[in-house]
């Protein structure tokens, strides 16, 4: 099988408070195999997962401490301005950190930067140049 990324795992320090803000912000389900160790969020084709931090970094075999920026960011796109400062604005009223309010950017797209319960940085984008398929997958 050749190698492609299939599940995001975020380290959570409250994993039923990071539930329950991914299921109000995003309005996204927690898919099978979800339990009180661990979620999944099925993300058409890729799996979001929230595991407790210092499950993960144990099993990682890497310290939990975590400082600053970690140089990742996740990203969700939208296919209009307006839907990114409605899923911003949902994701702030839910708990998430503004980052980043809504803007125009300097790539010619609209973006807005919120942080999760736990410090996670996620960029909302809508770019005129993006295309989808029916899926919703980015097509590049």
């Amino acid at each position: 099988m050749k190698p492609r990324l299939n599940i995001v795992t975020l380290g959570v320090a409250e994993l039923q408070k990071s539930k329950k803000f991914y299921k109000n912000a995003l309005g996204w389900e927690p898919a099978n195999g979800s339990d009180e160790n661990i979620v999944f969020f099925n993300q058409g084709g890729i799996v979001v997962a929230l595991y407790p931090i210092h499950k993960l970094a144990k099993d990682a075999g890497i310290s939990a401490e975590r400082s600053g920026f970690s140089g990742v960011t996740l990203a969700i796109n939208q296919d209009s301005k307006a839907a990114v400062t409605a899923t911003f604005n949902k994701a702030v009223k839910n708990g998430a950190q503004v980052l980043v309010k809504p803007r125009d950017t300097f790539w010619g797209g609209f973006d807005a930067y919120f942080a999760d319960p736990d410090g996670h940085a996620w960029e909302i984008a809508w770019a005129p140049f993006w295309e989808f398929d029916e899926q919703g997958s980015l097509k590049i």
